[in-house]
């Protein structure tokens, strides 16, 4: 297998600005909210084709951070997993610390052998999960957290980060340099 974080993704992430240590929030292309969500109760299916009760999974002591993501996609998917790669190679040990979730917008595609390969390619490490499900269930999960986009070539670039405080979250609305992204996975869990 080739290795995905060659020179072109480099490229990428820096035109992205994931490589951006000395921006701050405010210079940051990104808008920050607070946002309260009542997770669904809905089962998903990962990557190895477990079922996985949301609810359940996003009860972990670990800190969470979800995006909605397509595995075919070729705009901002791949500088969002990309993001998350980086993410778990800034962390090194402390990667066990955070949860990574990557929940599909095309669930009729993205079955867990193709999800599976989209993590391989990003090179994750344990921590990182991607869910598909049923269209109903994606379609509740994505109406609960406000990232419902009836085409999937108009999502927008989301991450969520839960806080201590329950059903409350922050919604990162646009693209976040991992920097920026660990800050605000910091400033989520002293909330």
């Amino acid at each position: 297998m080739t290795n995905f974080l060659g020179p072109l993704t480099f490229l990428l992430l820096f035109t992205a600005g994931l490589f951006c240590p000395g921006q701050s929030a405010a210079e940051a292309k990104y808008q920050r909210s607070e946002v309260s969500i009542s997770v669904p109760d809905v089962v998903l299916i990962n990557q190895d084709n477990e079922k996985i009760p949301l609810r359940s999974l996003l009860q972990t002591e670990e800190s969470v951070v979800i995006d909605f993501v397509y595995a075919s996609c070729t705009t901002i998917c791949p500088i969002l997993s990309a993001g998350y790669a980086n993410l778990q190679g800034k962390l090194g040990p402390e990667n066990h610390n955070i949860l990574l979730v990557s929940i599909t917008i095309d669930p009729e595609n993205d079955t867990p052998a193709v999800m599976k390969k989209h993590l391989e390619r990003y090179q994750a490490r344990p921590g990182w999960i991607f869910l598909t499900g049923s269209r109903a269930d994606i379609n509740t999960v994505m109406a609960a957290f406000d990232a419902y986009f009836p085409n999937k070539m108009s999502h927008q670039p989301l991450n969520f980060i839960r806080t201590t405080e329950k059903g409350k979250w922050i919604r990162i609305n646009g693209m976040i340099g991992g920097n920026d992204l660990l800050n605000e996975i910091k400033k989520a869990r002293m909330q």
